[in-house]
């Protein structure tokens, strides 16, 4: 398995990335949809546009792209010497925190789309910020390995 991971670094690699993007794109959004639902009221037309949009873009971006980031980060870790890494242990708990991110922000889209939620604009727009500091975080774990 390492011998085909070694031949196709470069491809899975460049697949990581793009489903990593396109994952922390539907992080950094859906909060902001959040923003935009509960200011406009539970009962709204524009409410169950939200609804939508909020059920597609988790549904339909951010799942595949959380467990496409996740397959291909495991592919490349398994490359030895990779995981003996300090700085690979504070990005892997990073990780896990974006994926908790994830099914928290999912658990906020079901109470959204079912009328009884208790947070405020406010709260989506402070935590919008979460996923923004875990990918400091990362990036600088991958790329200046400070451990």
């Amino acid at each position: 398995m390492i011998e085909i991971v070694s031949s196709y670094y470069l491809w899975i690699k460049a697949l990581h990335v793009i489903s990593v993007i396109c994952w922390m794109a539907g992080l950094f959004y859906l909060p902001r949809l959040f923003v935009y639902h509960t200011e406009s009221g539970q009962v709204s037309p524009m409410s169950e546009i939200f609804e939508k949009m909020e059920y597609r873009l988790y549904r339909f971006i951010m799942k595949p792209a959380m467990h496409l980031s996740l397959v291909f980060g495991i592919l490349l870790a398994i490359i030895p010497g990779t995981i003996s890494s300090k700085s690979f242990h504070l990005k892997f708990l990073c990780v896990v925190g974006l994926i908790g991110f994830q099914y928290f922000l999912n658990h906020c889209r079901l109470q959204l789309a079912r009328g009884n939620y208790h947070r405020t604009s406010k709260f989506f727009r402070i935590i919008n910020e979460i996923p923004t500091l875990l990918l400091i975080v990362i990036i600088v774990c991958v790329i200046v390995k400070p451990f």
